[in-house]
């Protein structure tokens, strides 16, 4: 084919002017297609094969779309462009021609490319001709095979579509799902928009390719006279078959896309439960009309697309209101806290599984205590759905009540774990509770089954403190096993405290102790903020996903501004020992007046001396007291003095001869501020004394 074409071919440049007649006696037309100006220049015979008047086309080739399906089109130019590349002389492909009544015929074309001197292509000339009769009945048999084949086609796009929907989760997914370039080329259409029905209006949600939508058409009543209005309103879908059709349907819209040439068009409404929930349009410029089975099929995808998206909104319901119940169980704001630098995080797990997966029981807590200290809190629920979010919620509230009413950790966790027991549900919980005195760095920990906590030190190493532990909150109180052992560490200077939960660590094939030595090097190479900290470890759980959530508290104790002299001194006074209470008041003298503060060294001792004596008096058991240096704004001295008593102490009158009854006067009169706390079983009265530097 290729020599015969090279040969028949071989034509003078003026052969439109004045072609060969054996080209014209064979029903041939001919063309000259200018390379340069990207003319496509035809004869009268060639403007016959197309069924195109002179005055129809303009010489542009883009312009035959018209009469070249867009498939036809696209194998063309392809053929020609790989003719190019490959350094061809000529080419020769058969295609289909869509004459002016709707039927295709089937068309030759042969052309012959002439290159300049340097090689480069300038012009491309060559003859068309109606081959329909040529092929005959080959053509007629491989057409009845290609139309069963695409009857094999329209029905593979509905399964094709449904498996690619069902992995949507999301209104988004099934969106990207319709728009993706494959899914339009799928969809066989030009174009796409996609709308739902909110409130008697349709909202534009989806467009493809983007920027196509009409404007002033994002939103519109169902009532206004849109096609997609129409489906809508009917139920049924609005097949439109040609351009003029659609002009005389549509009026209002129809002006406003002429120049993407449409020719036909499907509007379907996507129906759920018998309810419309959206409509989707279909535009085409290539194909004129639809037949019944094309219809069916068109049908079909719409109810599938209705399907996906109805259980995309149930589900982002349900997410939303999960989501909104875990929000509302975690504490809204976390305190901020003198001496410390404070950071929590939490991430929803993205499970691809049922409805409410991408919630569980994970939460944190921070709790202002007396005395400066502060209780940190981190916990696991049992389970991944809207109950055990529920569970996390009520387990929270206890132990910050529980640790504001100044139980000891191991106190705080038993109780939890008989609060969980005896709650009408089947979840466990682990927890780690860590109480910190960030004046000392003394941190009392207590663990229920959870990992263990991360220090990450000033240098920026880090490791991990192996705690001694006890059963999950609600199991213990089962077995019959409450007991919670404590565990002291020091928290220095600048050191970081890291609690969390095991969504952070856990990473599928590997077991926990990989998973908390990649979690303690990725903290050493961290940044050293804990906020900016937090965010990294969040992201590389982003990044790992994975169907758990996760919770997470940093701690960090500030170095101070300033190096102050001062410090912390406790000590433990029996009852009966009256050499105890002397060297007591003597040590409370001496630390005040080593920590700068002679001017009230006296009075320190003196109403420490007064609540140690008020203590061992009306109560049975022995006192503890404690003297330490509060920084912040101005510099305070505190005195504690605790005891095991519940009963709190009131102020009487003495009498005028009366040798009780003053300790409290005394304690009013010459400290700037007191009162009294609940610690456990007992009480804890404390005082506070603004003290001025000496040097």
């Amino acid at each position: 084919m290729a020599d015969r074409a090279a040969s028949a071919l071989s034509l003078p440049e003026d052969w439109l002017v004045h072609p060969d007649p054996i080209l014209a006696l064979n029903r041939m037309g001919s063309f000259d297609w200018d390379l340069d100006t990207g003319l496509f220049s035809m004869d009268a015979q060639a403007h016959e094969i197309f069924d195109l008047r002179p005055d129809e086309y303009d010489g542009h080739p883009e312009h035959l779309s018209v009469r070249v399906p867009a498939a036809e089109g696209h194998r063309l130019d392809l053929l020609v462009a790989q003719a190019i590349k490959d350094g061809r002389e000529n080419y020769g492909a058969y295609f289909r021609v869509r004459r002016r009544d709707g039927t295709l015929r089937w068309t030759h074309t042969q052309g012959y490319i002439r290159r300049d001197d340097t090689g480069r292509p300038r012009r491309i000339i060559g003859i068309i001709r109606d081959a329909t009769d040529e092929l005959g009945e080959r053509v007629v048999r491989r057409d009845v095979a290609g139309q069963y084949a695409a009857r094999r086609d329209q029905t593979n796009v509905v399964q094709i579509a449904t498996a690619a929907l069902a992995h949507a989760r999301t209104v988004q997914d099934v969106i990207d799902v319709v728009t993706d370039v494959q899914g339009l080329t799928l969809l066989g259409s030009t174009s796409m928009v996609l709308g739902l029905v909110e409130a008697g209006r349709i909202r534009l949600v989806a467009e493809g390719p983007t920027g196509t939508y009409v404007p002033g058409t994002r939103i519109t009543r169902i009532d206004e006279p849109y096609p997609m209005g129409e489906a809508v309103r009917t139920l049924s879908p609005c097949f439109i078959e040609s351009a003029e059709e659609f002009s005389e349907r549509f009026p209002i819209l129809w002006p406003h896309i002429t120049d993407m040439h449409i020719t036909s068009a499907a509007y379907l409404p996507l129906i759920a439960q018998a309810r419309p929930i959206g409509a989707m349009g279909l535009l085409y410029n290539d194909r004129s009309g639809f037949s019944p089975e094309e219809r069916n099929v068109l049908v079909a995808l719409g109810s599938s697309i209705a399907q996906s998206l109805q259980r995309a909104m149930l589900y982002e319901q349900e997410k939303d209101l999960a989501q909104g119940l875990q929000q509302a169980m975690l504490p809204r704001t976390i305190p901020s806290v003198r001496g410390a630098d404070v950071a929590v995080r939490y991430r929803a797990a993205t499970a691809g599984g049922a409805l409410g997966r991408d919630i569980g029981g994970d939460w944190y807590d921070l709790i202002p205590l007396p005395g400066g200290r502060v209780g940190a809190v981190i916990g696991d629920v049992q389970g991944h759905d809207t109950h055990a979010a529920a569970v996390m919620g009520q387990l929270r509230i206890v132990l910050r009540a529980y640790a504001a009413e100044g139980h000891t950790p191991a106190t705080v966790m038993a109780r939890a774990s008989v609060f969980l027991h005896e709650l009408d549900t089947d979840r466990f919980a682990t927890c780690l509770y860590a109480e910190a005195d960030l004046s000392t760095g003394v941190v009392q920990v207590v663990r229920a089954g959870h990992i263990d906590p991360l220090v990450r030190h000033a240098d920026g190493s880090c490791r991990r403190v192996p705690v001694e532990g006890g059963l999950p909150l609600g199991l213990s109180a089962e077995f019959g096993r409450l007991e919670y052992p404590v565990s002291t560490l020091e928290l220095d200077p600048g050191h970081t405290l890291l609690l969390c939960t095991d969504g952070l660590v856990e990473q599928p094939g590997s077991d926990l102790d990989d998973g908390l030595d990649a979690l303690t090097d990725l903290i050493a190479k961290g940044p050293d903020e804990v906020r900016d900290l937090a965010n990294r470890l969040i992201e590389v759980a982003e990044e790992r996903g994975g169907d758990d959530d996760v919770a997470l508290l940093l701690l960090r104790r500030r170095v101070p501004e300033a190096p102050r002299p001062g410090g912390r001194l406790r000590q433990h006074v029996a009852p009966g020992d009256p050499e105890a209470l002397s060297h007591a008041r003597h040590m409370i003298c001496a630390a005040v007046r080593s920590w700068g503060a002679r001017d009230r060294a006296d009075e320190i001792e003196l109403v420490a001396g007064e609540l140690i004596t008020n203590a061992l008096m009306h109560t049975e058991g022995s006192a503890i007291v404690t003297l330490r240096v509060l920084e912040g704004s101005g510099r305070r001295l505190r005195v504690e003095v605790e005891d095991s008593s519940s009963a709190l102490p009131r102020r009487r009158d003495a009498g005028v001869d009366g040798v009780s009854g003053r300790g409290l006067l005394l304690v009013d009169r010459l400290a700037d501020v007191w009162g009294v706390e609940a610690r456990g079983g007992g009480k804890c009265v404390w005082c506070e004394f603004l003290a001025c530097e000496h040097t």
